[in-house]
């Protein structure tokens, strides 16, 4: 009688077995992957409405009120949510302004699923667009008095016999 070598039934299913299990890891892995990129795509575009968001309130001219709103905005072919909370902060005329942004189709509920947050602070101008430019007065050098009433360009005319600073005093 003769022997036939090669693989049985079982060998071949077992096999078989193996190859798909590390292809259904290996689809998973790249599942993964494309999942991570596409939400670091949207993480990346919320966070740019959000700072838009921002700059848009800081560039109205307007100061903004203490208080919450929100909006819908198209963006990057996509709908977005931003929520905005203006606070008030512990200096006077300065406001505190949070922007979270989220998708428009997103299923969070009020407080949750924030893709992006940004945070600024506005304040009001210390003065008049029109008013005159300040007087500034230079500060005098730590322990020297200024001479009031005496030209700056006034020289004394010095002692030959005087030791100049860094010369040798035998030779002066």
């Amino acid at each position: 009688m003769r022997t036939i070598r090669g693989f049985t039934l079982i060998e071949v299913l077992v096999a078989l077995a193996i190859v798909a299990i590390g292809m259904a890891a290996v689809l998973e892995a790249l599942t993964s992957s494309a999942n991570t990129a596409a939400f670091l795509q949207d993480k990346t575009f919320a966070e740019w409405v959000a700072l838009n968001r921002l700059e848009t309130v800081r560039l109205s001219g307007n100061f903004p009120s203490a208080g919450s709103s929100s909006d819908h905005i198209d963006y990057a072919g996509r709908s977005w949510e931003w929520q905005q909370k203006v606070t008030t902060t512990q200096i006077p005329d300065v406001r505190e302004i949070e922007i979270d942004v989220r998708p428009a189709d997103s299923d969070a509920g009020d407080d949750r699923g924030w893709y992006a947050s940004a945070t600024g602070f506005m304040g009001k101008d210390f003065a008049p667009a029109n008013a005159p430019e300040p007087t500034w007065s230079s500060p005098s050098a730590a322990g020297v008095q200024q001479n009031q009433g005496t030209p700056q360009n006034q020289s004394t005319p010095q002692n030959p016999r005087t030791p100049q600073p860094g010369g040798n005093p035998s030779t002066q």
